[in-house]
């Protein structure tokens, strides 16, 4: 225990703050505003705020600076060229000077005691326990106060995000952080840019490894008003490579919960050939990525839905 103590105390010198809330933004200046003013409400006071621009061309590189003219606390801007989310996610967790990464997006808020209320619910995780655990998550309303999807089964709950998503049905928008040295440990490719990848794809691959404490507080308040600009897209091949990759991920790295989502599995099989046909991955290759004989099998009944659905799409783009 006391070298288990001492170790964590040592890790803990790598940082300057305790939280890096991380915001990944793209012409955003007119919804930036509430983040800043969440921000600036917090209880806590122990964190940077680290903004990676992702290569808007509005005035959002001013507004920052105004904000930090204000120095109501450390404000670090990064302006990169358009890459996408996941490749801002990638600078952002490199460059944070905060133990724990905390991501908010920049057209949402949250309620003033949420990084106190986080803090408190991490460090009632016994010292020795908490190298298995990647972080806490709690709940969202939406900004009329109504919950987004549906409570966790208990509070607080100890699992990993796999189970809470199959054996609890848990849904709907949930927010939290995750330790920056495991989010470096499992970065995104970034052979694809400027489309959309799912974050699952490694939030996933984490919860194979490391637990999160779940817990029913509502800290994030996620707003509706805005349609999301990660994902928009009127031709729905446009995110081909991104949707692919995660609908593989999953046929390869998740079919052991099978049995508690048969449905969701057979419909991430359907939508897998939709996308690679819009890639124009032939009917070999797309059986020979999947490496699981259920998955396998999944596919080749999906393939005759995926083929069609994919038709209907480019109907649809003429």
């Amino acid at each position: 225990m006391i070298i288990q103590d001492q170790q964590a105390l040592e890790s803990n010198k790598n940082y300057q703050y305790i939280f890096t809330v991380f915001t990944a933004t793209y012409n955003r200046a007119y919804t930036l505003p509430r983040v800043y003013e969440s921000l600036k409400a917090q209880t806590y006071r122990d964190f940077e705020w680290l903004i990676v621009d992702d290569g808007s061309t509005d005035n959002t590189k001013e507004l920052v600076e105004q904000w930090q003219g204000e120095n109501q606390f450390l404000i670090r801007y990064i302006y990169q060229q358009n890459g996408g989310l996941h490749i801002a996610l990638n600078r952002g967790a490199r460059e944070a000077r905060g133990e724990l990464f905390l991501q908010l997006d920049s057209d949402d808020s949250c309620v003033p005691e949420a990084l106190e209320r986080l803090k408190y619910y991490w460090d009632v995780i016994p010292l020795d326990k908490r190298e298995n655990f990647t972080g806490v998550t709690g709940l969202c309303n939406d900004q009329h106060g109504k919950l987004v999807g549906s409570l966790f089964p208990c509070h607080p709950i100890d699992a990993d995000v796999l189970e809470i998503r199959y054996r609890f049905k848990v849904t709907g928008e949930k927010w939290g952080f995750n330790r920056t040295d495991i989010l470096r440990k499992f970065p995104y490719g970034e052979e694809i840019r400027g489309g959309y990848i799912s974050q699952n794809v490694i939030w996933n691959k984490i919860a194979r490894q490391y637990q999160t404490r779940f817990v029913n507080e509502v800290l994030r308040i996620y707003w509706t008003d805005q349609p999301s600009i990660m994902r928009k897209a009127s031709n729905p091949g446009k995110n081909a490579l991104g949707e692919r990759l995660s609908l593989l991920t999953i046929l390869n790295e998740e079919i052991d919960w099978l049995k508690f989502a048969p449905i969701h599995f057979l419909r991430t099989a359907i939508h897998y050939s939709r996308f690679s046909f819009h890639l124009n991955i032939a009917i070999t290759e797309q059986v020979s990525n999947i490496n699981t004989v259920i998955g396998k099998f999944l596919w080749l009944l999906a393939l005759p839905l995926g083929y069609i659905l994919y038709l209907k799409d480019k109907n649809f783009t003429k």
